[in-house]
This record gives C-alpha cells, sequence and structure tokens, in this order.
C-alpha cells in the first residue's frame, strides 16, 4: 500500500503542468525558444507558453529588432504554476530577464489582450511570413479649357515669267489649348521573414519611450522609469502570501533589483515586514532602485524608532551612485 502510494504520488507530481509568460516593459516584440525549440511562430510583446512539464528550461529570447541582440537564461520554476517574467533594461542599460510573480495554474488569470498563448512543442513551429502589399495609384490631372476654332491659311503664287502657279489653302479643325500632368505614385510589396538565427526585414520605426515626469516632483531622480501602479500590486500581493519574513525580503529584494519604484512604494512594501530591521535592510536596498530619492524622507514613517532613522539617513550619505 506504501509502495502503491507512493507510485500515485510520483505519477500525480510528473503530471503536473505549468505556464510561463513573457513580456517585455517596453514594447519590444521578441520571439521565445525553449531548449532551442521556436514555440512563438511570430514576435510578440507579451507571449504565453501554456503545458510545460519539466521545472526547468534553457531559454533564449530573440528580439525582433536585430540590433536589439539575443538573451539567454536557465530557467528554474516551480511546477504546476504559472510564472511571469519581464524583459526589460537594467540599470545599465542592458536587457535581462526578470522573474516577476507565480501563482498556481488553476487560479491563473485569462490571457492578457493581445497575448500570444502556445502550447509548449518539442517541433520546431513553421515561420509565418508577413506580407505588406502595397498600391500603385496613377493619377491624371487636366489644366486649361478646351478652345473651339478653325484655323484657315491660303498661299497663292502666280509668276507667267517663271510659269509658276502654285495654290494651297489649309483648314484646321478645333484647336485645344489644354495640357495634361500625369502624376504617378508607386510603393512597392515586400515580405518579412523572421527565423531562428537572423531576420530579413523593414523595420517601422521604434517608438521612443518618453521620459517619466512625476507631476509634482523636482528633486534627483535615481532611476528612470517607475513601475506601472498595476504590476506594482501584482509584486505587493505576491509577497505579502509568503509566511515568513525571510522569504518576503528575499522576495521583495529580487522584485527592487530589477525594477525602478517610487518612495511610495518601497514604503509600502516595508509595511509587509514585522521587524524593524527588516524593513530597514529593505530601505537600504531599495535606495539605489528608487526614481524620487527626495521624498526617501517619507519612509521615516515607517520605523519607530529614532536611532534607525538615523542609520538609514547616514546610509543615504554614504551612497555611492
Amino acid at each position: 500500500m506504501l509502495l502503491l502510494a507512493a507510485l500515485l504520488q510520483l505519477s500525480s507530481f510528473a503530471q503536473l503542468r505549468s505556464n510561463l509568460v513573457f513580456f517585455t516593459e517596453q514594447g519590444e516584440r521578441f520571439t521565445v525558444i525553449l531548449n532551442g525549440i521556436r514555440q512563438n511562430p511570430t514576435p510578440e510583446t507579451n507571449v504565453k507558453v501554456t503545458d510545460l512539464i519539466a521545472p526547468n528550461y534553457k531559454l533564449k529570447v530573440i528580439f525582433e529588432d536585430p540590433t536589439l541582440g539575443e538573451l539567454d537564461k536557465n530557467l528554474m520554476f516551480n511546477q504546476g504554476n504559472e510564472t511571469t517574467f519581464t524583459i526589460k533594461r537594467n540599470n545599465k542599460n542592458e536587457y535581462v530577464i526578470r522573474w516577476m510573480n507565480e501563482v498556481p495554474v488553476a487560479q491563473a488569470l485569462p490571457p492578457a489582450q493581445g497575448q500570444q498563448v502556445v502550447v509548449f512543442t518539442t517541433q520546431a513551429v513553421p515561420v509565418q511570413p508577413t506580407t505588406i502589399t502595397h498600391t500603385t495609384t496613377t493619377v491624371t490631372d487636366t489644366y486649361g479649357e478646351p478652345q473651339q476654332g478653325n484655323v484657315s491659311m491660303g498661299i497663292n503664287i502666280n509668276d507667267p515669267e517663271l510659269g509658276v502657279n502654285f495654290n494651297v489653302n489649309v483648314n484646321g479643325g478645333d484647336v485645344n489649348n489644354s495640357s495634361q500632368v500625369t502624376t504617378t505614385q508607386t510603393t512597392t510589396s515586400y515580405t518579412t521573414t523572421t527565423t531562428t538565427g537572423g531576420y530579413q526585414q523593414d523595420l517601422p520605426p521604434q517608438p521612443v519611450q518618453q521620459a517619466y515626469v512625476m507631476p509634482g516632483y523636482n528633486g534627483p531622480v535615481g532611476c528612470p522609469y517607475p513601475m506601472h501602479p498595476g504590476d506594482f500590486q501584482g509584486v505587493k500581493q505576491s509577497i505579502a502570501s509568503k509566511s515568513f519574513d525571510d522569504t518576503r525580503l528575499t522576495i521583495a529584494k529580487q522584485v527592487i533589483a530589477s525594477n525602478c519604484l517610487l518612495s511610495e512604494q518601497v514604503k509600502e512594501i516595508m509595511l509587509l515586514f514585522t521587524f524593524e530591521d527588516t524593513r530597514l535592510d529593505l530601505a537600504k536596498y531599495a535606495y539605489g532602485y528608487t526614481y524620487d530619492i527626495g521624498n526617501y524622507y517619507k519612509l521615516n514613517d515607517a520605523f519607530t524608532f529614532e536611532s534607525t532613522i538615523e542609520e538609514l539617513n547616514d546610509y543615504m550619505n554614504a551612497f555611492q551612485r
């Protein structure tokens, strides 16, 4: 009976299936390669791969824009969950893949609008070329008004000495004084084809990310673009779902290391912890990943002791950016 129970348990673990979600914060399109196999047929900004049966995979991310390069990472995650990873630039302006959150597959939200959902495959997905066809338009414009009239010309030469008698009469019909101008606009058709190793394509202009401006704030800035409030709430819930402060702190630092936060967001995370020392540890760690560092004094409300506030202040004064 014990052996049978063990076999049943192993069987249940073996049948656990996981989902992986990848998305870019700035909208760059990309292709997911797992264990050397292309998963999504066309580059997208948000890709969900479902029904993965192993706890780890070799990941390669290939950007649609070849100038952005490629990313390689060994992924490890908890089976039976939907784990989300973000693809973004770090503080060194380099692209990185960062863990964001995870939930049991049964509790996962429906696919987001614009999200490409694919079932994990071990067979190469055929590349779907994108063909854009342009038309040729010819426009003919006529300028001027036709004028009606006759042309009459007569020539009469009579020279008896030379023996010449020459008579010419010419009658002309309508005369049209109008002119025609033909304008032709021509564009060509082309096909964009994506392959695993490289790209042959005509790329549209890439959108430029506008610099973030915080309303009412004119102080120093510690990082370029803070986390979206909706994404932050998901991170905060993920941290709060853990039972122990040590686990919460580990997850919080993982998130902070790959994101830019507002001072108020840092304070909200700090209040998830019970002990003053843990809050101080987090406040020190997050200082290098905070946008409005001029508002960092607001974190003092999360502390009980004056000595803790002084220690954080000393750390900030000595911090090297």
